[in-house]
């Protein structure tokens, strides 16, 4: 998938770090989102796995009652990865400016990216380095709703339709050696007043594609 000039524009075109340097110690997504979203990781992530979860934050939506061999994490606030108790270690980086990451060849079980998609101007070549980082014939499992920072969303995020948004996705995921597995588009409820009624919350959007990529 080729992305225009346009597509990859932004409203605030100021410097990510900016935006960032103050932590946000708050979830920025419903309850019955993050409940589904450990339900999926509890299908596909076992206690071996080294797992990388990048553009993470002070949480990582992870079962609590897994402990994983090593969970690496990515972010642009290093006091928010700092109280994330489930990173053993982490790094802050703009992948906006820079892609590659300081992480060896094939040395990644599952990669977790949730509600940071939305945010890359150049997510073909962050497709590319996670195809590097994560094993060959292993998962890359990419989460997110209809919530954003809007105006720090490149344009082809901002005005595309959540079906438009989930093709997006898969197409510069296909276009750079990954092979798409399976594709979640499901609608969540949060009950209300004591588990008496229930409404509908953040839609839940999933793509996880495995890496049919040779890694060198």
């Amino acid at each position: 998938m080729q992305l225009s000039y346009n597509d990859r524009e932004k409203i605030d075109i100021a410097d990510d770090q900016i935006f960032y340097q103050q932590p946000r110690y708050v979830h920025h997504l419903s309850d019955s989102f993050r409940i589904r979203l450990t339900k999926l990781y509890s299908e596909y992530l076992l206690n071996h796995h080294v797992i990388l979860d990048l553009m993470s934050s002070w949480v990582s939506h992870l079962p609590d009652d897994v402990k994983y061999k090593k969970v690496i994490g990515h972010g642009m606030n290093e006091a928010e990865l700092s109280s994330n108790q489930r990173l053993d270690k982490f790094w802050v980086q703009n992948l906006n400016k820079t892609q590659n990451m300081p992480i060896e060849d094939s040395s990644i079980d599952v990669g977790l990216i949730v509600a940071g998609w939305q945010y890359l101007q150049f997510p073909e070549k962050v497709s590319l380095e996670l195809s590097r980082v994560i094993k060959s014939d292993s998962l890359l499992i990419i989460s997110f709703t209809n919530r954003a920072f809007w105006t720090k969303a490149p344009n082809i995020w901002t005005y595309s339709s959540e079906e438009k948004r989930i093709e997006y996705v898969t197409s510069v995921l296909t276009s750079n050696g990954w092979r798409i597995e399976k594709i979640l588009n499901e609608k969540t409820q949060d009950k209300k007043l004591f588990g008496f009624y229930s409404s509908e919350s953040d839609p839940f959007f999933s793509v996880i594609a495995r890496n049919n990529k040779s890694n060198y």
